[in-house]
């Protein structure tokens, strides 16, 4: 077993970690009080190649393998994790969706844009009663000769009020359940597509979460992915890769904790020695550092998976479960290392926090990843 990194994948790791703390840093803080999303970010991302790094060349992506993605997740979200789970959803949801089941004229028209960074994606899965239970969509959309027309409320939505293009889970057949819903391609700005309504969140405050609504919206009918019926299929499919993704939000979250809590316990000095010194704060840092190594193995080995073309959903799964867990628990131990510092804004840990909880919830709730483990366990 190889634990090196490629050399491309070192470059990638400190192009993304350069862009973090030269492009990111100065303005992460204000952003997350003005809830600005980065749009100049997330232009110069595009132009690194960021926003569509799986993606094969001949689609304008940099045709780059999942763990120098991952890496790169890792290394801007040590800075800012609401441009990591941006970059996220735009690579493993949209692009990758795309790339593996849109046809050559979708990739022609939309898969390039997208992974050159000159336009932004979104994935519509979610609605007010269809969260967890993605299968209960309400979204319909009916067939009507070359279009399909649309109507429903999607929420949740990251990067729906700043995406050019939205993929919609939409129910085509309600009485087939799950096999009745299919996926479409909604381009920004046709006639009544809206942006209902911003999330006022706890955290990734720079990231917009919004809801969508579709009133008679007419879809042309090339724009459907796959067959009828296959949208559910698509979300489940699309998803595992994202949770990978999140899995590695998480992980820069953590370590962003760990290396403050490190600086900090060196630079503060309680009783006239730092509080490194004393062995309380050493095995909170002890603990830290072993549980996020053991969350990075966890997700490098669902992106080896994935990147071999084995089945990796349940390692998925299980990454995304164990390593959003460990950046809350990380960030809490960052803030009480910190002490009463830890608890304002002044220093950065709070927000770590506050940024870390929506790991545990966004891309299936740790619930969800503790059904999809534990089914797949029980299987055989």
């Amino acid at each position: 077993m190889n634990f090196d990194f490629t050399e491309t994948q070192l470059m990638i790791r400190e192009t993304a970690r350069k862009f973090a703390e030269d492009e990111l840093a100065p303005s992460t803080i204000e952003r997350d009080e003005q809830e600005e999303f980065p749009h100049e970010a997330v232009k110069k991302l595009g132009e690194l190649g960021f926003m569509g790094m799986m993606a094969p060349e001949q689609y304008g992506g940099a045709g780059l393998d999942t763990i120098s993605y991952l890496l790169a997740i890792v290394e801007i979200s040590k800075v800012d994790a609401s441009c990591g789970v941006i970059m996220s959803v735009n690579n493993s949801l949209v692009c990758y969706g795309i790339n593996e089941w849109g046809s050559e004229e979708q990739k022609q028209k939309y898969l390039i844009p997208l992974a050159t960074g000159k336009m932004l994606g979104a994935f519509a899965l979610s609605e007010p009663e269809a969260g967890s239970d993605a299968s209960n969509q309400r979204t319909i959309a009916v067939r009507d000769g070359n279009y399909y027309v649309l109507n429903g409320t999607k929420n949740w939505i990251t990067n729906g009020a700043n995406a050019d293009v939205v993929l919609v889970m939409a129910t085509t057949d309600k009485s087939k359940g799950s096999h009745g819903v299919s996926t479409f391609i909604v381009e920004k700005g046709i006639p009544g597509f809206s942006v209902a309504k911003k999330e006022k969140k706890l955290g990734i405050r720079s990231s917009d979460t919004v809801s969508l609504s579709f009133l008679d919206c007419r879809i042309p009918v090339e724009n459907r992915i796959g067959e009828e019926g296959f949208g559910f299929k698509f979300a489940m499919r699309t998803l595992d890769g994202g949770r990978i993704g999140i899995a590695a939000q998480a992980l820069g979250i953590a370590k962003a904790s760990l290396h403050a809590s490190l600086n900090y316990s060196k630079q503060r000095k309680a009783f006239d020695q730092p509080i490194a010194a004393f062995q309380a704060i050493q095995f909170k840092l002890a603990d830290m550092a072993t549980k996020i190594d053991a969350a990075e193995l966890l997700t490098l080995k669902a992106a080896a998976l994935k990147e071999a073309g084995k089945p990796y959903a349940l390692a998925a799964a299980m990454a995304k479960l164990y390593t959003s867990k460990i950046a809350v628990d990380a960030a809490l131990e960052a803030i009480q290392i910190h002490g009463g510092y830890g608890y304002v804004r002044e220093y950065l840990v709070e927000r770590y926090l506050r940024d870390a909880k929506i790991t545990e919830i966004y891309e299936g709730t740790s619930e969800i990843q503790r059904l999809v483990i534990s089914r797949a366990l029980l299987k055989d």
